[in-house]
């Protein structure tokens, strides 16, 4: 199952960079400066970069897994975008 999660943000390619590095320790993640990939166990998140957007793709195994997905890249975002007052990012299915 496709979920998507956009984020209007100038500084998209640095938190590309800063989930990737993070998640890269615990999983197995490639990434770019402007696209990534991360492995997780209720499927595959594909990051892209540019100018204005941060998205997050997720191709779930299941939909059981919906809130986990958001909530991991959410989480994370809240803590790195702090200064942009995130809350979290726009999903949709």
């Amino acid at each position: 199952m496709p979920l998507t999660g956009t984020f209007q943000t100038p500084n998209a390619a640095k938190y590309l960079g800063q989930l990737c590095k993070h998640f890269g320790h615990k999983i197995e993640v490639e990434y770019t400066e402007t696209e990534g990939t991360a492995h997780f166990i209720f499927g595959p998140a594909h990051f892209r970069a540019d100018d204005t957007t941060l998205t997050v793709q997720f191709d779930l195994l299941h939909d059981a897994a919906t809130d986990s997905a958001k909530g991991v890249i959410d989480s994370h975002l809240e803590r790195f975008a702090f200064r942009e007052d995130f809350k979290n990012m726009n999903w949709s299915a």
